[in-house]
């Protein structure tokens, strides 16, 4: 199993959150060849996890399969594979495929492989995964951690906020209510918000994605909506409560989706780094203990620059063969 190869033919397919129905088949069809079961679970039609075995898998090594837009074509120099999803996670993907080809060629075939979409937005396939069976002890997850193994990430908690007005001549606002400035004025309340803090995970943090709102600057806009990310340290039942208030009367709060933070073990042996962002991980409970580690670095993720090393690709399956390897001595 070449890793190179496979990023390559992988980071060719587009597969933007919710159209990952192309590359879940070129990849389920790849791994049936390689001789597994694979198990296409759909988790909306036209898009499914892939769950692959040859065994009752002790180790389950799992990443997902949908980069975040827009499409970056594939290309390469002597040292790194450049487009979308190089880093975030084809590459890794096509590491822990040939991790587990080399444990099988060892003679290890307790190795399973759990493919999932919608990672980049809300975790549906994560939370469909958890039907699927059989599962096994540990559950090895991949995201860019450097080849570092991750001691914990935060979580997060999306927020979208809708404010209603009503449309008026902008030379008549008092016949009007502007959504925009009800807006404004919640978002500001909402930045004050004191977010906990963590010994070992740190500052919670507040991203405001996006804003929308208005049809014309001589409108008094009726309606304006914002997207918001809390990265969180700490449970969320105060914080949601903060934000409700924090909205006021004319703005509401809709908590659609959240991921718990998380703290992981270390292991003798490998390097150990804590991350920033949210994984799947927290999802995974029943798949046994959890492990966060994958080659690449994450401040290139979602840019358009995003590449990894070819050498890194190399390095990481040879951790994933080791950490695997260390975890199933334990069976």
């Amino acid at each position: 199993m070449d890793p190179i190869a496979l990023t390559r033919d992988l980071v060719k397919i587009a597969s933007p959150t919710g159209q990952e129905g192309p590359v879940g088949e070129f990849f389920a069809s790849t791994l049936e060849r390689l001789g597994y079961t694979v198990q296409r679970q759909e988790v909306t039609p036209g898009r499914w996890n892939l769950y692959a075995t040859r065994e009752h898998p002790v180790v389950v090594f799992s990443t997902h399969i949908d980069v975040v837009p827009p499409m970056l074509p594939i290309s390469e120099d002597a040292t790194h594979l450049y487009g979308r999803g190089t880093t975030d996670a084809k590459g890794i993907a096509a590491a822990q495929v040939a991790a587990a080809e080399r444990l099988a060629a060892q003679g290890e075939r307790r190795v399973g492989l759990l493919f999932v979409v919608g990672e980049e937005y809300g975790s549906d396939g994560a939370r469909a995964a958890n039907a699927l069976s059989p599962k096994g002890r540990f559950l090895i997850n991949g995201e860019p951690t450097e080849n570092r193994l991750a001691l914990g990430h935060k979580g997060s908690m999306y927020v979208k906020l809708t404010a209603r007005g009503k449309a008026a001549h902008s030379a008549y606002p008092e016949e009007g209510a502007s959504a925009i400035d009800a807006m404004l004025d919640a978002l500001a309340r909402i930045r004050q918000i004191l977010l906990p803090v963590d010994d070992v995970l740190g500052q919670g943090t507040l991203n405001i994605g996006t804003i929308a709102g208005g049809v014309r600057p001589n409108v008094i806009p009726e309606y304006c909506q914002a997207e918001l990310l809390f990265r969180t340290v700490a449970e969320t039942k105060a914080l949601k409560t903060a934000v409700t208030q924090a909205a006021g009367a004319r703005v509401q709060a809709d908590f659609a989706w959240e991921c718990d933070y998380i703290r992981l073990r270390a292991v003798p042996g490998f390097d150990t780094v804590l991350v920033k962002f949210t994984t799947d991980l927290p999802y995974f409970a029943p798949w046994g203990e959890g492990f966060l580690l994958g080659p690449g670095t994450i401040k290139v993720a979602h840019t358009d620059h995003e590449s990894v090393a070819k050498a890194d690709l190399l390095t990481a399956i040879d951790l994933y063969v080791r950490l695997a390897t260390q975890l199933m001595g334990k069976d």
